[in-house]
């Protein structure tokens, strides 16, 4: 009996590609060690899967499905506000899930408020906390998703500087009698 060897073409998106290579290239290493196909990378989205026989295909193509699929696919809005729980502090931000069984997202030091700050700790935030984000999309060159907190803060406090009357300019109000040119 001859078996065939069989090759295909897989699409990954770009918002599941880390998902689908893992941390240094960990799944796609558990793949062609578990079903003995060979995974390369033709562009950005795409990958060939070489597979000595059509079982280990199969057993591939299910592995993959399970891989990319998510728990629960939101379709989030570009500009919506969401609430956010706060799942690990790290030294560069905070790890925030928008919804159950998503795989948590780095909110950078940058976007969690308007001043700089080195650690989430000087704002008091806590893993568990609840904080709202406002949703940005995703990069287009990496899919990981964009979220700020700082954009929702009223802006940092500025100087406010009093000109006198004279050199003032008031819109939409009547002219002071004191200010008007004698006619």
């Amino acid at each position: 009996m001859r078996t065939l060897c069989i090759s295909e073409i897989v699409e990954v998106p770009l918002s599941k590609r880390a998902r689908f290579v893992g941390p240094g290239g960990y799944n796609l290493k558990k793949l062609q060690a578990g079903t003995g196909v060979t995974v390369s990378q033709v562009d950005e989205e795409t990958f060939s899967v070489f597979a000595p026989t059509p079982a280990a295909m199969h057993e591939a193509q299910e592995f993959i499905t399970e891989l990319c699929k998510d728990d629960q696919e939101y379709q989030l809005e570009f500009g919506a506000i969401y609430t956010a729980t706060i799942t690990e502090l790290r030294d560069i931000g905070v790890m925030v899930k928008l919804y159950p069984n998503m795989t948590p997202v780095l909110l950078h030091n940058s976007q969690l408020d308007q001043r700089k700050i080195k650690h989430p700790s000087a704002l008091g935030l806590e893993v568990g906390q609840e904080i709202q984000v406002k949703y940005f999309g995703r990069d287009p060159t990496d899919g990981r998703m964009r979220l700020s907190r700082k954009v929702l803060q009223s802006p940092a406090t500025s100087v406010v500087k009093t000109l006198s009357d004279k050199n003032s300019i008031v819109m939409g109000s009547a002219i002071p009698e004191s200010a008007r040119s004698p006619s």
